[in-house]
């Protein structure tokens, strides 16, 4: 079946269907390179970076991605300044992700802009909602962020969290799904971690 509606439909948030032979041909050129960047030498910095600004939307400055990395499209990410990644980021960018700047990802995060409808005779079909993540975000290992989700400024996201609303900036949610655990405040400044002060 051919979806001529398909790049409305996916901007839109509509559901469409991922049969076009211009999106499957479009995809295909988006994981060639992909590949390319998988297989580069960590020392090779600078094809690794030429290779990012190719690949993904938009990149600020010293961004760095651990690899391997994984991603649908690529050009529909846009990364700030001065972001690191750590291994196995997923990004499942069907729809425009936005990413600040000075953020952080652990390992295995998954950020999902696609989902599936519930109903069993959709189920086949997409939907497409964007995902947007303020500056000084960190995102916790083995965290998901699904379709439509805005995360804060300056807030964090605890390891192996599923993010399925909107958090605030400046708080520490966690959990599946994902709560308020607290603001960041004068704790923050004296601990770093637990009872681990701050010298």
């Amino acid at each position: 079946m051919s979806d001529d509606n398909w790049r409305e439909k996916l901007n839109g948030g509509g559901l469409y269907a991922c049969t076009d032979e211009d999106f499957v041909r479009e995809q295909l050129a988006c994981l060639d390179l992909l590949y390319d960047y998988n297989h580069t030498r960590p020392s090779d910095t600078e094809r690794r970076q030429e290779i990012l600004k190719r690949f993904f939307g938009t990149v600020g400055e010293d961004v760095y991605v651990e690899q391997p990395l994984h991603a649908n499209w690529g050009r529909n990410t846009h990364w700030g300044s001065h972001c690191y990644s750590n291994f196995n980021l997923t990004l499942v960018d069907d729809t425009e992700i936005y990413i600040g700047s000075h953020c952080m990802f652990g390992p295995n995060v998954v950020l999902a802009t696609a989902g599936h409808p519930a109903l069993p005779e959709l189920r086949w079909l997409q939907y497409s909602i964007p995902i947007k993540i303020g500056d000084r975000v960190w995102i916790g290992a083995n965290a998901v962020i699904l379709p439509g989700v805005q995360i804060g400024d300056n807030s964090v996201i605890g390891a192996g969290s599923v993010v399925t609303k909107d958090v605030p900036p400046n708080v520490i949610a966690v959990g599946n799904p994902c709560k308020l655990l607290r603001e960041i405040g004068d704790k923050d400044r004296e601990y770093y971690y637990k009872n681990y002060k701050i010298n």
